[in-house]
C-alpha cells in the first residue's frame, strides 16, 4: 500500500502555505516530516485528516499489489495523534477504552483492555484513576493506544513526544516502531536528531515542498549544518 499525494496546494488568502506537496508514502516505513515551528506540518496533517480544505491537488491510497488500484481515504483509515492530547477527563482509562470499543462496532480487539494497558507501559494504579489526573505523557500513551486498537492503514503523529519526559519519549518511540509494518506512519518534529534516531526516511517541508534527505547525507556534517540552516531559515506558516 502507498499513500500517494499529488500536487496538494493550501492558501490561506494571499498567503501560500503548502506550494506543491507531491510525495508517496510507503507502507512499513515510518517518515520523519521535519520542519520548523510554523512551517506547515499541521496544516499538511489537517488538509489529509479533512479538518479544513485543500486549495487544489489530491490525495489517495494505491495498492502496489493490485496493479496500482487507486483507494479513496475514508476517515477510518486515519488515525492522528496530536502533541496536546485531549481526552474525556470525567472517564477513567478503562471506561474510556471501553466505551472507545464499544462505539465503534467494526472493531474487533485482539487483546483484553489490560492487555493493551500492558503493551503501552500504563501502570495499573492508573487504569482505574479519572482520565483529568493523568500526566500529559500517560494521556498521549491513551490517545496511541487509540490508534492501536483501530489499526489505521495512515498514521499521523504530529509532534507526539513534545513535553514529554525522556522515559516516556523512549517508551512512545519503541510503541511507534513497533506498530509500523502494515501501515504508513508520518511522523512530524521539527528536532533533526530525534526524526534521525525515530524515523526510517525523512522529508524536509521546505517553503511549502517536501524534499526527501538522504540520511546517509546526515553524516555528513556540512550537510546536517545546511538542513539546520534550511530549517532556521523558513519562513512561517
Amino acid at each position: 500500500m502507498e499513500f500517494v499525494i499529488s500536487h496538494l496546494v493550501k492558501n490561506y488568502g494571499s498567503k501560500k502555505v503548502l506550494k506543491d506537496v507531491d510525495f508517496v508514502f510507503e507502507e512499513g516505513r515510518i517518515y520523519g516530516l521535519l520542519g520548523r515551528n510554523g512551517s506547515g506540518k499541521t496544516t499538511f496533517f489537517n488538509c489529509i485528516n479533512g479538518d479544513i480544505d485543500t486549495t487544489s491537488g489530491s490525495f489517495y491510497l494505491r495498492d502496489d499489489k493490485d496493479s496500482g488500484k487507486i483507494i479513496p481515504v475514508l476517515p477510518e483509515d486515519i488515525g492522528y495523534l496530536v502533541s496536546t492530547p485531549t481526552v474525556p477527563e470525567f472517564m477513567t482509562g478503562r471506561e474510556f477504552l471501553k466505551f472507545f470499543i464499544e462505539v465503534h462496532e467494526e472493531i474487533t480487539p485482539d487483546r483484553t483492555i489490560d492487555e493493551y494497558f500492558d503493551y503501552m507501559m500504563i501502570p495499573e494504579d492508573d487504569r482505574d484513576r479519572l482520565l483529568k489526573d493523568y500526566s500529559h505523557g500517560t494521556k498521549n500513551k491513551m490517545q496511541m493506544l487509540l490508534n492501536i486498537i483501530a489499526s489505521p492503514r495512515l498514521v499521523l503523529l504530529d509532534e507526539p513526544l513534545t513535553s514529554l519526559d525522556v522515559v516516556i519519549a523512549e517508551e512512545m518511540k519503541k510503541v511507534i516502531r513497533s506498530q509500523k509494518e502494515g501501515r504508513i506512519t508520518i511522523f512530524s518534529t521539527h528536532l533533526l536528531d530525534v526524526a534521525v534516531d525515530l524515523c526510517d526516511e525523512i522529508v524536509l517541508l521546505h517553503n511549502g515542498r517536501l524534499e526527501p534527505i538522504d540520511k546517509n547525507d546526515l553524516n555528513d556534517n556540512d550537510f546536517k549544518i545546511k538542513i539546520i540552516e534550511a530549517l532556521k531559515d523558513q519562513d512561517d506558516a
